[in-house]
């Protein structure tokens, strides 16, 4: 698709509203790679939004936001943050309209706690409920990392940016290009083979590591030496395999198999015996008490 295509394309998609006059902005809560994000009001009830604002004069590679909007308008789960609109301001700034999550990262939840094994279950259930119903609608995430996963004040826990996702099609049941965080990065992908929607499964148990150690593996180096680190060894090794239980340890292994006819779908996580160890959303609250503390 051309500039002028995909400009059609996503006219399509949007509002033709101003969402100046439906939206108010609280305060400026994150700036991602395409953007800032923005806490609103909306005028007519009151409830707070989040609202990307995208530059598109800026953007390298316009058809992937047309792609995120495509995807998240036609993925509304319990566990994706739900895009509620889109509009065109101006004709060269994207508004995307989003539920607001205010328990915000995952990321900074790791960095201000310990998590217990059962609060790491429920963050790795409700987070594979997600990519189960994308993987149903043949969509990858591709990026699936602790900064792309959201908790609201009540525990939900939600997946979002789809900037990067794919759609698998018959033609293309698989994709052969290097897209997603080096950390996270199956291997397959690292080795620009074919790869599937088991990619999200191993980013996936990466993140699990993140929740127990603080961080994913290797971490401290160069991302180039990084991708190198995860081609040759393979799955990375635990810092204290001792402290897990069993059925941790096996969750981490059916993720993050190198073989990945022998790695788990999503479907098949769900049954896994470690998930049945999650605690019920309302215990993830109390890992939010830190943000009271910042706002005090």
């Amino acid at each position: 698709m051309n500039e002028a295509q995909i400009m059609e394309k996503l006219r399509s998609v949007v509002s033709q509203d101003d969402p100046k006059q439906l939206y108010s902005k609280i305060r400026k809560v994150g700036q991602g790679a395409s953007g800032h994000v923005y806490v609103a009001k909306t005028h007519a009830t009151g409830k707070k939004v989040a609202i990307k604002e995208m530059d598109l004069s800026n953007q390298p590679r316009k058809e992937l936001i047309v792609n995120e909007i495509l995807v998240m308008k036609e993925s509304q789960h319990p566990n994706i943050v739900n895009f509620l609109d889109a509009y065109l301001v101006k004709n060269n700034e994207l508004w995307v309209v989003m539920e607001y999550m205010e328990g915000g990262a995952l990321t900074d939840i790791i960095e201000n706690n310990t998590l217990e094994e059962d609060q790491i279950s429920s963050i790795c259930l409700e987070t594979c409920k997600g990519l189960n119903h994308l993987h149903n609608q043949s969509i990858i995430h591709r990026d699936i990392k602790s900064d792309n996963v959201l908790l609201d004040a009540q525990g939900h826990v939600k997946i979002t940016d789809f900037g990067f996702c794919a759609k698998l099609t018959d033609q293309k049941s698989k994709r052969a290009t290097m897209v997603g965080t080096p950390y996270w990065m199956a291997p397959e992908v690292v080795k620009q083979k074919e790869y599937g929607a088991k990619v999200d499964i191993w980013s996936l148990g990466i993140m699990a590591i993140e929740m127990i150690e603080n961080e994913p593996p290797y971490l401290d180096e160069e991302p180039l030496k990084a991708l190198y680190l995860i081609a040759t060894n393979g799955t990375p090794t635990l810092k204290k395999p001792e402290t897990l239980s069993r059925e941790l340890k096996s969750f981490l292994s059916v993720c993050l198999c190198v073989d990945v006819k022998s790695r788990a779908t999503a479907e098949e996580l769900l049954q896994h015996e470690f998930l049945k160890k999650a605690c019920a959303l309302s215990g993830l609250a109390p890992l939010l008490r830190f943000r009271n503390k910042q706002a005090s």
